[in-house]
C-alpha cells in the first residue's frame, strides 16, 4: 500500500508539474511574441497620446483583440490588473517536490553511480541542492554586474557556465541525476527571476502609480530582460524533462556535451521563432539547430563496447538466470532493491514472456548504453552482458 501511495503521489505531482509548466511556457511564448509583433501607433492617434508604444490587432476564437503596450505605464491604473506569477511558482514547487520524491528520497538508487563517484545519499542530495542554489546566485550576480548590460555576451557566459555545471555534475552523479539537476538549476533560475526580480519590479511600478509617482523605467527594463532569458531557457528545460526516456543521451560517455549541443539547438529554435515574429529572416538559426541535432544523432549512435566471447550454448533459460540475478530486484511486481517501490517504466522481468517481450529494451539498456543495472549495483559482468547480446542478436528465441 505504501508503494502504491508513493506512486500515486508521484503521478499527481508530475501531472501538476506538466499542467503548470504548460501554462508558464505558454504565457512566456505569448508575451514574447506579443512584444515582437507590436507596431507603433500613428503619431497623432489617441493611442500615442495615451503613451502607448505598440499595439496590434488579432483574431482568435471568433473574437477580435487589440492589445496595447505602454512605454512605461498608463496615466492611471485600471481597477482590475492581471498578474502572471502562479504558473511559475507552481511549476517550480511541483517540480521540486517531484525531485525530492523521485531522486532525493531514493538517492542511493537514483543519483549515485559507483562507477562515477562513491557518494553517500546525503552527499548526492547536497550536491544536487547546492547546484540549484549556486546557479541562481551566480546567474543573478552576473545579471546585476556590468556584464548584464551586454545581453549577447551575458548569454554566452551563462550558457558556458551551465555547460560547466553539466560537466561537473556528470563527474559526481549518475547520468539521469546529472541531467535532471541541470534542469532543476535552470528551472530555479527561471522561477527566481519571477519571484525576486520580475514581480517585485512590477509591484514597485504599481505602488508608484498608486502614489501618484512616475514608475522607474529600470524596473520594466530589468523585468523584460529576465522574461526574455526565461523564454530562451524553456526548450532546453523541456528536453531535460523528457530526457530520462532516452538513455543514448544521458548514458553517453560525454553526456554533458550531448546536453550542451541539444540545449544550444533548443535556444536557436526559440531564437528562430522570436526572429520570425519580428518578420526577420531567421532560417539560418533553424538550419544550425538542425545541424546540431544531426551531430547528436550521429554521435550517440550505438557503439557497443567489446565483449568477451560467449562460452557454451545461449538459451532463454541462461538469459533468464542472469536477468533474475541482476535485474529482477527492480523489475518485479514488488521490487526488493532499496529505494525502488515500483518496477521502472513498468517493465517486469520475472517471467520468460516478460524477458522475450522486452528483449530489445534489455539489449539497449544493458549492452549498448550499459545504463542498467543502475550504477551496476547488482554487479553484472561483461561475460553476462555478452550472453544477453548473443541471445538478442540471434533473434531472442523463446527457447
Amino acid at each position: 500500500m505504501e508503494a502504491h501511495l508513493i506512486e500515486m503521489l508521484g503521478m499527481l505531482l508530475r501531472w501538476l508539474h506538466v499542467i503548470a509548466g504548460i501554462a508558464w511556457v505558454g504565457s512566456s511564448f505569448y508575451f514574447v511574441w506579443l512584444d515582437d509583433s507590436l507596431d507603433p501607433p500613428a503619431p497623432d492617434s489617441e493611442a500615442a497620446r495615451k503613451g502607448v508604444s505598440g499595439e496590434l490587432w488579432a483574431v482568435h476564437g471568433g473574437g477580435f483583440y487589440n492589445p496595447q503596450k505602454y512605454a512605461v505605464a498608463p496615466a492611471s491604473l485600471p481597477e482590475k490588473l492581471h498578474w502572471f506569477k502562479w504558473e511559475a511558482y507552481v511549476t517550480w514547487m511541483s517540480g521540486t517536490a517531484l525531485l525530492v520524491l523521485v531522486y532525493w528520497m531514493r538517492a542511493q538508487a537514483m543519483m549515485v553511480d559507483p562507477s562515477v563517484a562513491s557518494l553517500t545519499s546525503a552527499q548526492a542530495v547536497g550536491i544536487g541542492a547546492a547546484s540549484m542554489v549556486v546557479s541562481w546566485v551566480v546567474y543573478d550576480l552576473l545579471c546585476r554586474s556590468p556584464l548584464g548590460r551586454h545581453n549577447r555576451v551575458l548569454a554566452v557566459v551563462v550558457f558556458a557556465l551551465l555547460t560547466l555545471l553539466g560537466w561537473e555534475l556528470s563527474r559526481t552523479l549518475g547520468g539521469r541525476a546529472a541531467y535532471i539537476h541541470v534542469g532543476t538549476s535552470i528551472g530555479t533560475i527561471m522561477a527566481a527571476n519571477v519571484f525576486f526580480v520580475i514581480i517585485p519590479g512590477q509591484r514597485r511600478m504599481v505602488a508608484a502609480m498608486r502614489a501618484g509617482l512616475k514608475p522607474n523605467p529600470a524596473d520594466g527594463a530589468r523585468g523584460k530582460q529576465r522574461s526574455v532569458h526565461n523564454n530562451y531557457f524553456t526548450l532546453p528545460v523541456v528536453f531535460i524533462m523528457i530526457s530520462n526516456h532516452y538513455s543514448a543521451t544521458y548514458g553517453h560517455p560525454r553526456a554533458w556535451a550531448v546536453l550542451a549541443l541539444i540545449a544550444a539547438a533548443g535556444v536557436l529554435i526559440r531564437h528562430f521563432f522570436n526572429k520570425r515574429h519580428k518578420g526577420l529572416n531567421a532560417w539560418p538559426y533553424l538550419a544550425v539547430s538542425a545541424a546540431l541535432l544531426a551531430v547528436v544523432a550521429v554521435w550517440t549512435a550505438p557503439h557497443i563496447q567489446a565483449l568477451p566471447p560467449v562460452k557454451g550454448e545461449v538459451t532463454l533459460d541462461r538469459v533468464r538466470g542472469i536477468v533474475g540475478q541482476r535485474c529482477v530486484a527492480c523489475h518485479s511486481q514488488a521490487p526488493t532493491f532499496a529505494g525502488i517501490s515500483q518496477p521502472p517504466a513498468g517493465v517486469i522481468l520475472t517471467s520468460a514472456d516478460g524477458i522475450v517481450q522486452n528483449a530489445q529494451r534489455i539489449y539497449q539498456q544493458v549492452v549498448v548504453t550499459r545504463i542498467m543495472p543502475l550504477g551496476n549495483a547488482t554487479q553484472i559482468t561483461d561475460e553476462e552482458r555478452a550472453v544477453i547480446a548473443a541471445w538478442v542478436t540471434a533473434g531472442a528465441s523463446a527457447k
